[in-house]
């Protein structure tokens, strides 16, 4: 009843607003659960260090604008080549020589990755809170009618639909693109037909966490707080999102992404009540659809790779 008594009273700019955010706050989401299911799809292992990875991009972007004062564009450049390469980094250290090892092996590996990234930060930049820089013609608010909408809620659904298209058009239409799909349906196979799983599998990385940093930007945004432990609800929350969508498939990832968004907004819109739980809404989401489609509301049943 509640609900109803809400939409009711709610007028039609309020419930506009509500829903613009929503779709903001999935495109975020989606946007890097993206780079979790592309390195699942390729290892059939979880990144725990994606999170974290956003969180350095955030503190990438402060230094480069706020200490070094290098204009706001050519920031976002630098610091999406330096994300991507600090995942190729992560790649080699820590996953690469447990290549052939059992599989729990390379997910404590990927916890210690994600704890190393935390700490570094927590010992270079201090646990005390940093203020993202303000990128005025992104966060700036827009009168749309009797909406106010910050300009950056606009901006980041386009920018992930591009960057999903862009992705895809690599992932079917490509040469590297065919040897990732390769490598995802077996390692051995792909190795005899003379694919360079190392450079497949880095270059893996290097595109989840580019993605990671395009969207730890729009994240720094939209929420200007910066601390080491910035990517860690965010990447369990795209972690949970890949999940829902059926992790190892794309467009999967984009939709759970969406789900968790407009579900959490709507949450806090219809039951302001409820607003101290909205993290919770994730996981009750996945127990429910896992228990429902336990491969995600797009994934295919696959088989354990030996």
């Amino acid at each position: 009843m509640e609900f109803f008594e809400a939409f009711v009273n709610m007028s039609g700019g309020s419930f506009a607003q509500h829903m613009v955010n929503g779709i903001s706050l999935g495109s975020l989401y989606a946007m890097i659960a993206i780079g979790y299911t592309m390195v699942y799809g390729i290892l059939l292992m979880i990144n725990f260090a994606h999170g974290d990875i956003v969180m350095m991009a955030c503190y990438f972007t402060f230094f480069g604008i706020s200490v070094f004062h290098i204009p706001w564009y050519l920031t976002f450049i630098l610091v999406i080549i330096t994300t991507a390469l600090l995942g190729v980094v992560i790649e080699r250290a820590a996953y690469r020589p447990l290549r052939d090892a059992p599989k729990n092996s390379v997910l404590i590996s990927a916890i210690g990755a994600s704890f190393l990234l935390e700490n570094l930060a927590n010992y270079l930049f201090s646990g005390r809170p940093l203020r993202f820089p303000n990128i005025e013609v992104l966060s700036q608010n827009l009168s749309l009618g009797s909406v106010q909408i910050q300009a950056i809620s606009l901006f980041i659904p386009v920018v992930t639909i591009v960057c999903l298209m862009i992705l895809l058009h690599i992932v079917n239409n490509t040469k590297i693109g065919m040897s990732m799909r390769a490598v995802s349906k077996d390692y051995e196979i792909a190795r005899v037909m003379g694919i360079n799983i190392d450079n497949v599998i880095s270059i893996t990385f290097a595109i989840g966490s580019a993605l990671a940093a395009i969207g730890a930007i729009m994240w720094g945004i939209r929420y200007p707080g910066i601390t080491p432990m910035l990517g860690v609800m965010p990447g369990l929350k795209c972690f949970i999102a890949a999940v829902i969508g059926g992790v190892g498939n794309i467009k999967g990832a984009v939709l759970g992404g969406f789900i968790l968004g407009l579900g959490e907004i709507i949450i806090v819109a219809f039951f302001p009540q409820l607003s101290g739980y909205r993290d919770a809404f994730a996981f009750i989401v996945l127990i429910v659809i896992l228990f429902y489609k336990p491969t995600g509301l797009l994934g295919e049943k696959t088989t354990e790779k030996v």
